[in-house]
């Protein structure tokens, strides 16, 4: 049930374009009656008349042979066949056709659509289909053709909206027919057992209502969550109900008053438009009633004005916002800057002096039949284009980025239940953002993505090499939240062989970046053994970089003008390799074989697994000597000439350099390790900045174990 239906608020018939365009997409009068007609349930001899006038309300000029043809095929095929309901089966057949023809969609969808179940539930073949319609009607029936249970168990579901997808991918008329038949479905699901009734009702809500959401169908969408809502929330559904009809029988009217008001300024303005009152649907009462806490008459619809040019919408809004009260920060500009899903308005909101609040919505007689009816509106999308342009469309409405992305990363899910999971995760990302590359290409991205998901969605499993990032011209990390608009440059290395870190899966959001560093992962196994509290503390500097490993073992950890005065007769000192302490860091012992005690800062993670340990303390100070030795990493990204600069800075600034390591750039980013003596450990500041500056080095500090 849905609130156009069902809301007594819903405005007295409405005249001109917008009426006729009204009236054909207005589903939820398309009920059974309307499809039988006063024909008996075993007759229907002008059932396809009603698909054949809606779909001659669309396109007048239509060949309806292959509808007359299809009807034939489809009504002799199911004859016999019942629904559960009682009906004939032919019945759901022609009501999803009726859906389509509805909204627009052209003759071969149509064809299409009747024919959906006969390779599925009868005798007929995808051959026979081929060789009466064609191989169009041919694919898109294969499409949505479900997979046998008895071939594939428990996975036949997932594994259906897979092969589904793969379909879409290549004829988005697919998901179209798929849409229109869960809708009839919902709406006859009442026949079912409660438990399969939520069970197809919570797969509509993950999976249907957010591909209906992207391919901007929006009638169908808004009738799913009303459908959804009823089966999973009764209570709620219930509530909501009242509040409507509550609503439906005041005295007055604020929404239609406002209304009015704004047909005047526009007659003033002499701006051409018809001006709408559209119920808002039972979901989007219950989200205004969560929101606002206590509704108002004018929070249960919002204001359409329909135009006919682009500009007339400026138009409008500029007359609304003059001479009425705007509320500013409800708007939204979705002409300039459509959504991803073809939807293109503009949203604003008008307040009148008691505080009843309107909502806006301005588009043109073009962008409302999108707006409602998406993909399903362009007509046949693989068509020649015309010479001239539909005004309100974009270019390649059939593959958009979202679903390039999906089937992407779907052929990479290694089983039915990933790919099922994984595919529930990804449509709930209901937000899109696009970021651009330097060379004028765009990414779309879902809301919260970070460059390692733009390196994957650009580059897929090549995105391994990637070492780093530029976002709005300045160095970034790739854990880098991007936001709409970013221009991102992704800096990959040159070895084939590059391996992803796997620190990268933290700030993967997209699917494919993900499963490619998942697949990475699984393939390569880390053979990394624990070590024991005391040999970390001399063994190791950082768990990520076997080079800075080899200071700790050798003769560079020995002080070199610092000395280290320690309270334990005969001890021998020797700065730790895992936090490399210099004068006037606060600093403690520990002592290990051999009568040496390793002298580390008193923040560092290894004296705190000591202390754990039961290990105790060392007393050591520093002595009078102002010189150190300390080993420093740094992490860059790599270009030619890097390393001759980076030295060139530290012996600028008076260190000289005992020792150093450069890690090879299969490691993804550059890592340099140096142990180095300076004079004055005051200059040791001075040194890290220096080091930082270097273009392309974006970290500098203190070698330092990581574990704790």
């Amino acid at each position: 049930m849905s609130a156009e239906a069902t809301n007594p608020a819903t405005p007295g018939p409405v005249t001109g374009p917008a009426a006729r365009w009204r009236a054909r997409i207005d589903l939820r009068r398309l009920g059974r009656a309307a499809l039988l007609g006063p024909a008996a349930r075993d007759r229907l001899p002008d059932a396809i008349g009603h698909v054949a006038e809606a779909h001659r309300a669309h396109h007048p000029d239509a060949d309806l042979e292959p509808l007359r043809r299809a009807w034939v095929l489809a009504e002799s095929s199911h004859r016999g066949q019942m629904r559960k309901s009682g009906e004939p089966y032919i019945t759901h057949p022609l009501a999803v056709t009726l859906i389509l023809a509805e909204l627009g969609a052209e003759t071969t969808t149509l064809t299409a659509s009747l024919l959906h179940d006969t390779v599925e539930d009868t005798d007929v073949t995808l051959d026979q289909v081929g060789e009466e319609f064609g191989a169009e009607v041919r694919y898109i029936v294969d499409g949505v053709t479900k997979l046998e249970k008895v071939d594939y168990g428990a996975a036949a579901e997932p594994e259906t909206f897979r092969k589904m997808l793969k379909a879409t991918g290549s004829d988005v008329r697919v998901m179209s027919i798929k849409l229109a038949d869960r809708l009839h479905n919902m709406r006859t699901l009442g026949v079912m057992r409660p438990e399969k009734q939520a069970r197809i009702a919570k797969v509509t809500r993950d999976v249907l209502i957010p591909l209906a959401e992207r391919l901007g169908v929006q009638a169908l969408k808004t009738e799913l969550e009303d459908l959804v809502f009823a089966i999973l929330h009764p209570e709620e559904y219930e509530h909501t109900r009242e509040l409507i009809v509550d609503n439906a029988s005041r005295a007055d009217d604020p929404l239609a008053e406002i209304a009015d008001e704004v047909r005047g300024v526009l007659r003033d303005a002499d701006i051409p438009a018809e001006v709408v009152i559209r119920p808002r649907h039972f979901v989007s009462v219950h989200r205004v009633a969560r929101k606002r806490g206590q509704l108002r008459g004018a929070d249960f619809g919002r204001l359409l004005v329909l135009v006919n040019e682009d500009a007339d919408c400026y138009g409008v809004l500029g007359e609304l916002h003059t001479c009425l009260t705007p509320v500013v920060s409800e708007f939204k500009d979705f002409i300039a800057v459509p959504k991803f899903n073809l939807y293109q308005s503009l949203h604003t909101a008008v307040a009148r002096p008691d505080g009843q609040v309107a909502e806006v919505l301005i588009r043109t007689h073009q962008m409302h039949k999108v707006a409602e009816a998406g993909v399903i509106a362009l007509g046949n999308p693989y068509a020649p284009p015309s010479a001239e342009p539909v005004d309100g469309e974009r270019e390649d409405p059939t593959r958009p980025g979202w679903l390039s992305r999906l089937l992407d990363w779907q052929e990479a899910a290694p089983d039915p239940d990933t790919f099922w999971s994984v595919l529930r995760e990804d449509l709930a990302q209901d937000r899109e953002i696009t970021v651009f590359r330097p060379d004028g290409g765009t990414l779309g991205l879902p809301d919260g993505a970070t460059c390692v998901d733009a390196a994957y969605a650009q580059y897929g499993e090549d995105a391994h090499a990637c070492i780093g990032a530029r976002v709005n011209g300045r160095l970034a990390t790739l854990s880098t939240v991007l936001r709409d608009g970013d221009t991102v440059q992704l800096l990959m290395g040159q070895d084939p062989a590059s391996e992803p870190s796997r620190e990268w899966l933290e700030h993967a959001h997209t699917p494919a970046a993900r499963i490619a560093i998942q697949r990475w992962i699984a393939t390569h196994p880390s053979h990394e053994e624990p070590l024991e509290a005391d040999e970390t503390a001399e063994r190791e500097v950082t768990p990520r970089a076997a080079a800075e490993a080899t200071f700790a073992d050798g003769p560079a950890l020995r002080p070199g003008g610092a000395e280290v005065l320690v309270d334990q007769p005969g001890a021998t000192a020797r700065l730790a390799g895992c936090c490399t302490p210099v004068p006037p860091d606060d600093i403690t012992g520990f002592a290990v074989r051999g009568g040496v005690v390793t002298v580390h800062r008193v923040e560092c993670a290894a004296v705190a697994r000591m202390t754990q340990a039961g290990r105790t303390e060392v007393g050591v100070r520093w002595g009078e000597t102002a010189g150190c030795r300390v080993t420093l990493f740094a992490e860059s990204f790599g270009r030619p000439h890097l390393l001759a600069d980076l030295t060139e800075a530290m012996a600028l600034e008076g260190a000289e350099i005992v020792s150093a390591t450069v890690e090879p750039p299969s490691q993804q980013r550059v890592r340099h390790s140096y142990t180095v003596e300076l004079p004055d450990a005051a200059l040791l500041p001075a040194l890290m900045r220096a080091m930082r500056n270097v273009p392309g080095v974006y970290d500098v500090g203190r070698a330092q174990t990581t574990n704790a």
